[in-house]
């Protein structure tokens, strides 16, 4: 019993460095809508163990049961050295995990399925949370095409229509941009390309929406 208790005492030490470490190495993500790692860090960070996710929320469930640093690291996805050629660094059907940086921790991001959307209108603001104040040297904002399902599909960049670049953006805690997702109605994937400003460094983010 003892042997056990040292057991479950020591993953949860394990996990709760897992948080100090993310933190520590702040960087930042989509949050509205949000990326798919960090809406599953939203809604089971505080309760990841439990099994009703399973077939509440099946992707997170696969998302955490494969490395529940992607969630703890909702912050860290981004690569290096890609100079501008985003297509060129990331494979068709590895989009949502950044051509599987850092692998495998955010492989489970690029999964086909019905990841849990946030609802929106086809005209929405759009929110990237900088926890280290980067600064941007813009934003390339996606969406898929009319017909597209990302629950069938993997995503390639074949399937996406860029909405919008914006600007540079001075170091702050959040950018905003407002997007016109045009025509498009039910399920779909916003893009985001997130051009940090401190050094050659590109964040990759998938958010599932559904318009209206």
């Amino acid at each position: 019993m003892l042997t056990r208790a040292l057991g479950v005492l020591t993953a949860v030490a394990a996990l709760l460095a897992s948080v100090v470490v993310g933190v520590a190495n702040a960087h930042g993500s989509t949050t509205d809508p949000p990326s798919r790692n960090y809406g599953c860090h939203q809604r089971w960070g505080s309760n990841f163990q439990d099994p009703t996710m399973a077939t509440k929320d099946p992707m997170c469930w696969q998302a955490w049961q494969a490395d529940p640093n992607a969630m703890w690291n909702w912050n860290g996805l981004y690569r290096e050295g890609a100079a501008g050629n985003h297509q060129a660094a990331i494979a068709d059907g590895t989009l949502c995990s950044g051509g599987r940086t850092q692998a495998p921790r955010y492989n489970s991001l690029d999964a086909v399925g019905a990841w849990q959307a946030a609802t929106k209108s086809r005209q929405f603001t759009l929110t990237i949370t900088d926890q280290a104040r980067h600064g941007a040297d813009y934003l390339a904002v996606y969406i898929t095409k009319q017909g597209f399902d990302p629950t069938r599909q993997a995503l390639g960049w074949g399937n996406l229509e860029q909405v919008i670049r914006t600007g540079r953006y001075a170091s702050a805690g959040t950018y905003s941009t407002a997007v016109n997702a045009g025509s498009r109605t039910g399920r779909h994937i916003v893009y985001v390309v997130w051009q940090a400003s401190h050094m050659d460094q590109s964040y990759y983010l998938c958010s599932d929406v559904i318009f209206q």
